[in-house]
Order: structure tokens, then C-alpha cells, then sequence
């Protein structure tokens, strides 16, 4: 056996693990709760709690804790000991069913967008048997959901459960129609490619922006970025090396399927990427994947960085998410069928999934809004804020045949009529890929470019989930009681093609003209979180959420509030690290540098009257012109700090930081930049040498 066998898994409490160590009855129930949603007994929770503490226990366990995800974006854990005392004092090791099921933070210090006052403390957390309990830092971390006294939700996970819930109910619908009564359960699934900066922590430790903004607010380009293509798949760095082979070594122990890993198109950028699960047990197993990031490069001496921008010049970040729909019997329901039925059952949940996409692409956008991710999108190495959904040739050749009624043309001639002759067979490649797309289909998947790499995948497979289980919805109505089954599949399909066309683009995503024709198709171009946040509350988007019930009104109208507070908050932090990183450091060191220029001018001229000090002089004046200029910038600056904005709604006070604060902050760093360019000694490291700085 080798040693990735050995250790694979080896702190999960897996299926495998609870086959071995739960009687029959137990584990079925388990087993009922994960695949069917069933409740599980007190007696089952007693009997699973028992051997899930002995097993931890044998894994060096001292504490346990129910380990959410709150609306901060990152994981939440309060660790609880098995100790117990005895009636003669002696220590006990104890940890009941109710411990296992039901939890009861403070939730009052996590954001609620509304949903509670501050005063209003209690919160429960709630064990979900979906998501393995594994063993972390000697500590058995349960998979939780977390919601308020009130019932509403206050994290991540329990809006993507209900969503999982809503697309199993209505695939299983669309299932039916085509004769599969085998099926007990279909999930979607999911596999995040992660991509993440690395750079040496003594440099991080003099850049006051990486610090408290996670990206450098200032910084020329340095003369060499990513203009070569030499970093992209090239030969990994000892370092960089040691710390993947760790981060894998800890990853398979906590069951993570980390596979593919490389160096990504920037300097210090790379990526990892796991094979695909469920989308709850993906989503917890990226929020697993960042923290080890993060903590593991800091013993190999450097710092792993999350921010979608943290280099200007360069490639952001993104986090690929690539989403499918599998059932309980593992076949992959997005793989083109190669039967009449199943070529017809995989076209119209293609088309469900386009339609979803199009009607619902502001939700989608708002999904993956942040201000780091909007420094991102829209950029030349990510797809534009503009959403769209790239099928390649001859798929899109084969929808535009269904629509026009006329003779498909491809491998095979025929006459195409859905569910009586056989769509031509699919490659697993059957076009190239198109990187510039924000939603691809590469194959038998969907992959969903638009996530930030800090960001959970959970909100956007919640939306994802949700509106294409509202359309799949939508066709069992029309559907299930037709007379003629073909007839009413194939007129459904013409229609909803011919609706929601407008979304399908394979071009060059990067291309500006690509965005004025978006435009004339109607589709929207939200550019920034503020924009995004306009539509959260459309009605037909309240409609789906409450229709499904995966948010109420109150609850999706909490998410628009933490998203715009949150980019208010992230806007004023890294104004006010500008203002001190300028006003300190750089604006007294520019100033002291022309200073040096101008004595030495005039002492050379003191020695020699016709030397040539044009150096000093033009340097002296360029740099001070752009002083006078920064500091301009920088008082402006000060200003909007000193603005008091909380008597402002969300919506204004988010718009008011993008329209006042950022463009001082940009305006800022124009003028610091040019400095840069010109002044012989910095107060920071450039962003060549951060870049660089890995050996």
C-alpha cells in the first residue's frame, strides 16, 4: 500500500469509516439522512456520536466543535472539550447525540445583514450528515448549519442545502418523463480550481497594503510580469514545490481530492485543483483548502494570497467553478446521450440550463460580486462582467437545427427531430475550450469563471441550483401531461431556444466590440458590486428564491445588505491604509528625495556653474508637480474618510465610497505610481521584488 493510500482519508469520518464502526441500523439512517433528507432518531444520533467520539479519540481528539460558515465569507468554530467530571472527580470523556445534532453559538458578533439585532444573541447550529466530520488540529470539526433563534439562515450552507434540495425534487421530475424510475437522488456537483499568489513573508511584512488590504494599493508595473509566458506551466520552485507537497499530504488526509497543481499565467501565481464531489461537500472543502493554504505557506516562509487583484498588471485570481449533475448511481446527467431518450434528456437540460443562465444572469453576476472581484472582471485575463454561456460549434450548430426546424449538418447528415433520431455522438473534447467565456460548457460540466478566489463557491452554486431546478420546474409542468411526449418536448425546446439565444456566446470574450453587441442583445454589464446590487431584489429574482424556498424575501434581502456593507467596509479600509502609507511614508520620502536633488544641484554649481544639472532639476520639478498633485489627492482622500456616511441606505453609502472614494484612491495612486518611476529610494518593495521575491 502506498503512503497516499495509507493517509487518504485518514482524519474523515467517512462512509467507509461508519460501515466499520456503526451497527447496520445506525449507518442506513445515516445513510437516509444524506441521500433522502430524513431526520435522524435521537437513539441513531446517540449510537453515531458514540463512535464518532472513540474515533476521535484515536485520532489524538481533545475537543469538538461545529464547524460553520457564517455570511463573513470564511469558516466559524467554538471548540468544546469531551471532558466531563465524574461523580468521584474523576475525568470522563463524554459526547451525546444532542452534542452531535445541535449546537448554540453567539450569534449576535456575525454579520446578519438585518436579520437580528445586536442584542439579540442566540443562534443555533445544526450537524449536516451530508458533509463528513473530520479530525483538524486535534479538534473533531462537524459540518454545521447555522441559523438564528428565528429559523433564518445565517450562513453559507443552509441556503446551498435547500438549493440541492430544490434541484434533486425537480430533476428527479425531468427524469421520470424519460422512463428512469431508478434514480433515488441527483446532486449537483462541483470541483473549484483554486488559484492563489505566494510570496515571500519577510517582503509581506513591509507592504503595509498586502497586510490590511490583501493587494498592493501602490506600485509601478515592474519591467517584467507575465509578458514572456514563461511562469505558466513552468518548472515549479523548490519552495513552491515543498509547499504543495505538504498542502496535498494534508489535504488527502482531510479527504480532499487535491489532483492537478501548476504554476498559473502571473509571477508567484499558481493553482490547485480537486477532483469532483458533491457541491456541499466541494464548498467545504474549498473553505478547507484556503485555510491550509494560508497556514501552510507560513511555515515554508511565505504568505499565500486570496485577493482576486493583489497585483495590478498581472493576472487576478479566480476560482473556476466547474458544476455538473450526477445521480446516486454516479452517471453524470450533462454527458451527450447516445440514444434517442438520452440525447433528448440531455438537450433539455442543456437548454434548462441556458434558460437559466439568461433569465436569471443578474442573480448569477450578484453571486460572485465583491470589491476585489471587481477589480477582476473585466480584465484581460477574465471573463468581462458581462454574463454568457459558450456551447462551441457544434452544439450550438445542433440547437440552432432544433430551432429552425431545417437538417442538422454535422459528423452525420439527418433530419433533426429530438427523441426519434440520434444526436451525433460527442467527443469528450468536441470543441476547443474558450477561456474568455464566463460560463462554458467543456464537455460534460459547466464551468462557472466568474467566482473570486477568496470567495465561497457556495453563493454561486446556490443560485445556479436554484434557477435551473425552477426551469427544470417549469418544463415538468408543461410536460407531464402532454399527449404526444415528442411533440410537446420538441416545441418546448424550439421555444426556449429561440427565447434565450441571445445568451450564447463562442467569441472572444476579451474583445471590447463583444460588449456593445451584449449590450444590444440586452444583456447586462454590471461592472461593479453597487450595479450588482440594484437587481438582487428584482421581483422575479424574490420570486425564485421564495418559490423554491431556498431564501425569503427577508433572507435575500439580508445577503444585498452584508454584500454592500461589506464593500463599503472594504473600500474604507484600504482608504485609510493609503491615506497613512501616503502621509507617513511616501509623500515625506518623496519630498526629502527632492530635497537631496536640489542641494546637490546647487553644490555642483557651487564647484562648477556650467556643469549640467538638468538631472536635478527636471527630476526636482517633475516629482514635485506630482507631489502637489498627490497630496491634492490624498487631502480628497482625507476628506471622504472624514465624511460621516452611516446615516446613508446601504445602496447610496456603497455608491457614494465607489464614486468619491475609490476615484480618489485611484486618482492617488496615479500620482504615487508616477513618483515610483522617478525617486531613487522607496519605502516599500516594488512589486517587481514581491513578485519575484520566491527563490
Amino acid at each position: 500500500m502506498s503512503r497516499i493510500d495509507e493517509s487518504f482519508g485518514s482524519m474523515v469520518f467517512s462512509d467507509s469509516v461508519m460501515q466499520q464502526r456503526l451497527p447496520k441500523a445506525a449507518y442506513q439512517a445515516v445513510q437516509d439522512a444524506i441521500f433522502f433528507g430524513n431526520r435522524l432518531s435521537p437513539e441513531a444520533a446517540e449510537v453515531v456520536a458514540h463512535a464518532m467520539k472513540i474515533w476521535a479519540i484515536e485520532k489524538q481528539a481533545t475537543h469538538f466543535t461545529h464547524w460553520f460558515q457564517p455570511m463573513t465569507g470564511i469558516t466559524a468554530e467554538k471548540h468544546e472539550s469531551f471532558l466531563s467530571p465524574g461523580k468521584d472527580g474523576r475525568p470522563l470523556l463524554e459526547f451525546s447525540g444532542k452534542e452531535l445534532i445541535h449546537g448554540e453559538p453567539d450569534a449576535s458578533s456575525f454579520p446578519s445583514g438585518g436579520l437580528r439585532a445586536t442584542f439579540e444573541a442566540r443562534g443555533y447550529t445544526a450537524w449536516d450528515p451530508t458533509s463528513y466530520a473530520f479530525v483538524k488540529d486535534n479538534v473533531l470539526c462537524i459540518p454545521t448549519a447555522f441559523c438564528s433563534y428565528g429559523g433564518e439562515a445565517l450562513d453559507s450552507k443552509t441556503p446551498l442545502l435547500r438549493s440541492m434540495e430544490a434541484l434533486n425534487r425537480q430533476t428527479l421530475r425531468i427524469l421520470r418523463l424519460f422512463g428512469d424510475e431508478s434514480t433515488r437522488c441527483v446532486r449537483a456537483t462541483a470541483g473549484a480550481e483554486q488559484e492563489y499568489f505566494l510570496i515571500d513573508e519577510k517582503i509581506f511584512e513591509r507592504r503595509k497594503d498586502l497586510i490590511y488590504a490583501g493587494r498592493t494599493l501602490f506600485g509601478t508595473h515592474p519591467p517584467k510580469g507575465q509578458e514572456l509566458n514563461d511562469h505558466y506551466f513552468g518548472a515549479i520552485k523548490p519552495r513552491v514545490a515543498a509547499f504543495m507537497a505538504e498542502l496535498d499530504e494534508e489535504l488527502w488526509k482531510l479527504g480532499v481530492f487535491a489532483r492537478t497543481e501548476h504554476n498559473e499565467t502571473a509571477p508567484a501565481q499558481h493553482e490547485l485543483a480537486p477532483v469532483f464531489t458533491t457541491v456541499n461537500l466541494a464548498a467545504d472543502q474549498n473553505q478547507l483548502t484556503m485555510e491550509l493554504m494560508k497556514r501552510i505557506a507560513t511555515k515554508h516562509g511565505m504568505v499565500c494570497l486570496l485577493h482576486e487583484k493583489p497585483f495590478e498588471g498581472v493576472n487576478g485570481s479566480g476560482k473556476h467553478n466547474n458544476w455538473s449533475l450526477a445521480t446516486d448511481r454516479g452517471e453524470n446527467l450533462l454527458e451527450p446521450g447516445e440514444t434517442p431518450a438520452g440525447n433528448a434528456r440531455f438537450l433539455l437540460l442543456l437548454c434548462a440550463v441556458v434558460e437559466a443562465v439568461d433569465e436569471y444572469q443578474a442573480l448569477l453576476r450578484c453571486a460572485v460580486a465583491s470589491a476585489g472581484n471587481d477589480h477582476r472582471l473585466g480584465g484581460h485575463e477574465a471573463p468581462p462582467a458581462v454574463v454568457s454561456i459558450y456551447l462551441g460549434q457544434e452544439l450550438t450548430e445542433v440547437l440552432d437545427a432544433i430551432e429552425s426546424g431545417s437538417e442538422y449538418v454535422g459528423s452525420e447528415r439527418q433530419q433533426f427531430k429530438v427523441g426519434v433520431h440520434a444526436l451525433p455522438r460527442f467527443p469528450k473534447d468536441t470543441t476547443d475550450r474558450n477561456r474568455t467565456s464566463p460560463f462554458a460548457f467543456t464537455g460534460n460540466k459547466f464551468e462557472f469563471r466568474m467566482v473570486g478566489s477568496s470567495a465561497s463557491i457556495a453563493e454561486a452554486n446556490v443560485v445556479l441550483n436554484t434557477a435551473v431546478a425552477d426551469v427544470l420546474g417549469s418544463y415538468a409542468d408543461m410536460l407531464e401531461g402532454a399527449e404526444d411526449f415528442d411533440a410537446a418536448l420538441h416545441d418546448l425546446l424550439q421555444q426556449r431556444i429561440r427565447a434565450h439565444k441571445r445568451i450564447l456566446f463562442n467569441g472572444n470574450g476579451y474583445d471590447p466590440a463583444w460588449v456593445e453587441e451584449a449590450g444590444r442583445r440586452g444583456l447586462l454589464n454590471l461592472r461593479t458590486t453597487p450595479e450588482c446590487a440594484e437587481h438582487m431584489m428584482d421581483g422575479k429574482n424574490v420570486a425564485l428564491m421564495e418559490r423554491n424556498r431556498v431564501y425569503s424575501r427577508t433572507e435575500l434581502l439580508s445577503r444585498r445588505r452584508i454584500m454592500l456593507d461589506t464593500y463599503s467596509k472594504v473600500l474604507r479600509i484600504e482608504g485609510r491604509t493609503m491615506a497613512g502609507m501616503a502621509r507617513k511614508e511616501i509623500l515625506p520620502n518623496i519630498s526629502a528625495f527632492t530635497g537631496e536633488l536640489s542641494r546637490a544641484a546647487r553644490e555642483k554649481r557651487s564647484f562648477l556653474p556650467e556643469v549640467d544639472v538638468s538631472y536635478e532639476e527636471d527630476t526636482t520639478a517633475r516629482l514635485s508637480a506630482l507631489l502637489g498633485e498627490a497630496y491634492r489627492q490624498l487631502t480628497a482622500l482625507e476628506s471622504d474618510l472624514a465624511t460621516d456616511t452611516e446615516s446613508m441606505e446601504a445602496q447610496e453609502r456603497a455608491e457614494w465610497h465607489r464614486d468619491h472614494m475609490l476615484r480618489h484612491m485611484n486618482d492617488l495612486r496615479a500620482a504615487v505610481d508616477a513618483m515610483e518611476s522617478l525617486c531613487a529610494h522607496w519605502p516599500y518593495p516594488s512589486i517587481g521584488a514581491t513578485l519575484f521575491s520566491v527563490k
